[in-house]
């Protein structure tokens, strides 16, 4: 009879009236686990991946607040969101049908030049000249109590200066957040360094509310006299 002790090492000792087949035996148990140890599971079952949780980061106790801008980047900005808003009010204005004009350089006080429709009055008299108007363009994204706010001036020496007559002839604001257009003839805002404007959604009247989209006014010939 068979009995069978194993021991460390996977070698096994057999003990038995055949004892001089002993080390073959234990040979071949030990080759037999020595594979099952190098094949591992079976080779029809593919193992399944851990799948450990993601470790949530704890909040930062001081969070990192956005770097300010230098006066250089601002200026850039600034400068861009002006060129941009010259090119959205020549797209306009063309569609109503103005010719556009651009002075060379940024010496002069406006933006655009605007030459009348041939329907224009003063187009309709062979004896008038026909009128260019000149247009400065500003832009504003500033919401503040209900009201967009605009800069109405240019600045002398760190101080606002309102424009004068000798110098522009209208004045266009630009919504930017609604894409929307305020057309102000120069006398009717003399003096002024800012205005409010009312957004298109307001339920509350505003003072300045017939300027919206108030290219009609370009064409008359008092456009520019009457205040």
């Amino acid at each position: 009879m068979w009995r069978v002790y194993p021991l460390r090492f996977d070698i096994l000792i057999i003990e038995g009236k055949k004892r001089r087949s002993l080390w073959a035996c234990a040979f071949v148990f030990s080759e037999l686990f020595s594979n099952v140890a190098r094949k591992g599971a079976s080779p029809g079952r593919k193992p399944r991946p851990a799948q450990v949780p993601p470790i949530p980061q704890p909040p930062s106790p001081h969070p990192q607040t956005p770097r300010p801008q230098t006066p250089y980047e601002r200026e850039q900005t600034t400068k861009r969101r002006g060129e941009i808003s010259e090119l959205a009010f020549a797209l306009a204005a063309a569609r109503h049908g103005f010719g556009i004009s651009r002075p060379y350089g940024d010496s002069e006080r406006y933006d655009i030049i605007l030459d009348c429709q041939k329907n224009d009055p003063s187009h309709l008299d062979p004896s008038t000249r026909p009128r260019l108007i000149r247009v400065q363009v500003k832009a504003t994204t500033q919401f503040l109590c209900g009201l967009y706010r605009v800069n109405a001036h240019r600045r002398i020496n760190g101080r606002a200066v309102p424009y004068k007559l000798s110098e522009i002839d209208f004045f266009a604001a630009y919504i930017i957040p609604e894409d929307s257009w305020y057309i102000f003839p120069l006398p009717h805002i003399l003096g002024l360094t800012s205005l409010s404007l009312n957004p298109k959604r307001s339920r509350k009247s505003h003072e300045n509310d017939p300027y919206r989209e108030a290219w009609h006014l370009l064409h008359q010939p008092d456009g520019l006299e009457f205040a």
